[in-house]
């Protein structure tokens, strides 16, 4: 594969084969000449095609990483990103510092996906009330099979579009969102990983990334209570552009956290 431009072609081959043969990576190198057998190799092969058609290494494992906890993924989902660990990881702390050091609070996610956000949030912040929404019915489906698997019980998944609907003045003390931002172009251009795998729902708003922005800006500025946060991920080189629609929409100035690339990755707001 490494020269067909994969990145990282060893360690995928090598998750591949462990996957086939319920195996750790240490124990596939401690049992490196074991023979295969014929539905073993079976198997890899099949694996081994699918990631030559650039399909994503997780949607062929069937599974993902986010901040420690497992989180089934296929195609009816984004995969998690390590960008959206910050996320998560500023959201929390944020909620701490404001008082609720207990990991209280009421907590609107908008757009669960595979349920990752909704999982990490549902862990480090147990006392929370945590409602996670997505437009998509499929993607609930994988959500509701992680949020079970990793024994999350204070999360209420439901089918909702912002665009269509409000929540009410103060009831939230966050609302947080990985909303698609990628620009149409951007996505065409971009890794066939991506664009031929991943949901468009959840990748891109068809338009220059920047639409769903002003809904969540809405969304906040309606239903957070005193001293309440926004939380958002945005596409690099959207930051400027954020803070003005932020301005536009009559809310506090914003800020923005980089990623480990030091790109403005995090973007959040009190309200």
């Amino acid at each position: 594969m490494t020269g067909r431009g994969f990145d990282e072609a060893r360690l995928h081959t090598e998750l591949m084969l462990a996957q086939v043969l319920g195996l750790t990576r240490l124990q596939l190198y401690l049992q490196f000449d074991r023979p295969l057998t014929a539905e073993e190799l079976g198997a890899f092969k099949a694996f081994f095609k699918r990631r030559l058609a650039r399909e994503p290494l997780q949607y062929i494992l069937g599974h993902a990483e986010f901040m420690g906890f497992p989180i089934a993924v296929d195609r009816r989902v984004l995969i998690p990103r390590p960008e959206t660990e910050l996320l998560v990881e500023a959201a929390v702390a944020a909620l701490k510092e404001r008082g609720e050091a207990g990991g209280g609070g009421d907590v609107l996610e908008v757009g669960t996906g595979s349920g990752n956000i909704a999982v990490a949030l549902g862990r480090l912040l147990p006392g929370a009330a945590i409602l996670s929404i997505d437009v998509s019915s499929e993607a609930l489906e994988v959500a509701a099979r992680n949020i079970a698997s990793n024994g999350v019980r204070n999360v209420t998944l439901r089918q909702g579009d912002i665009r269509r609907e409000s929540f009410g003045p103060d009831r939230f003390d966050l609302v947080i969102s990985n909303p698609p931002y990628v620009g149409r172009l951007d996505l065409e251009g971009g890794q066939p990983e991506v664009r031929d795998y991943e949901p468009s729902i959840a990748t891109t708003d068809g338009e220059e990334g920047l639409s769903f922005f002003p809904l969540l800006f809405r969304v906040a500025g309606a239903s957070l209570r005193k001293g309440g946060w926004l939380f958002m991920e945005i596409g690099a080189g959207q930051g400027d552009g954020v803070l003005r629609l932020a301005r536009e929409a009559g809310l506090p100035s914003g800020e923005l956290l980089p990623d480990y690339a030091g790109i403005p990755r995090v973007f959040r707001l009190q309200h």
